[in-house]
């Protein structure tokens, strides 16, 4: 796995109106010569929206969930009050298949719907040379991978699920489980993709010092956390800044 900085759903910057997860944002870490992370949802009309949260309200200000929707409902919800719309899955891919820049895909589920999400977005994936790799916190997702679809670099999503206020919301067994990532001896990911803050956890020093697998940081904040991040040989997913000796194209 070649290393490279991923701009955390695209290179955004809400005060010049480039929403998160949005085109213009994908568009601007392409001039950059950045990698992006995007987030992956399926639709009630099995298309693919590149959104991160389920829950509509926090981007576009309006009730529901975006897995509800169809593909055409999501020109009618705008992003962070500009006028762009959420984007579809394809879009972004044809952006990155003419940069030949590479993507993180982080799967999000929704009421057990892990195998049509991940099947469907391979499908997706499968129709352009994008240089990709798939991660999600749902191990389910993981599993399906490495059973129907081995030879597509898998990540394992986590954090210190422990910490105050950083539960998942299925109760502390589940937190101690996918903190110390207990499904990796059945899942295989080629890949940790942990909270920088976080990397001290008993887990992720085990990783390490196993080398079981490739590291991810996210999310990087600042340049001296990027620079700490590659002097560990981790792969940076970062948000909120340019990193410095970016070539702007």
């Amino acid at each position: 796995m070649k290393h490279f900085r991923y701009a955390h759903r695209g290179l955004h910057d809400l005060s010049r109106d480039i929403p998160e997860n949005s085109l213009p944002a994908f568009r601007r870490a392409i001039e950059y010569g950045f990698g992006a992370e995007l987030d992956v949802h399926l639709l009630s009309d099995k298309s693919l929206a590149v959104f991160h949260d389920s829950a509509l309200e926090r981007m576009t200000g309006r009730e529901g969930v975006i897995e509800d929707l169809t593909a055409a409902q999501l020109e009618e919800y705008t992003l962070g009050g500009t006028n762009e719309t959420i984007p579809q899955l394809f879009e972004v891919l044809e952006l990155f298949d003419a940069a030949k820049l590479p993507l993180v895909v982080e799967l999000k589920t929704r009421g057990g719907n892990h195998e049509a999400l991940t099947a469907r977005t391979v499908e997706e994936l499968d129709r352009f040379r994008v240089p990709y790799v798939i991660e999600s916190f749902d191990p389910r997702c993981l599993l399906w991978l490495r059973k129907n679809r081995p030879e597509i670099i898998r990540g394992q999503l986590a954090q210190d699920f422990l910490a105050p206020g950083a539960s998942a919301g299925m109760g502390r067994a589940a937190d101690r489980t996918l903190t110390r990532m207990a499904f990796n001896r059945s899942t295989k990911p080629d890949f940790v993709a942990y909270r920088f803050e976080d990397r001290n956890t008993p887990a992720m020093r085990l990783v390490r010092r196993l080398h079981s697998a490739e590291v991810f940081y996210w999310t990087i904040r600042t340049q001296e956390d990027l620079e700490l991040a590659e002097e560990e040989g981790a792969q940076a997913i970062f948000e909120g800044f340019i990193p410095r000796q970016a070539e702007h194209h």
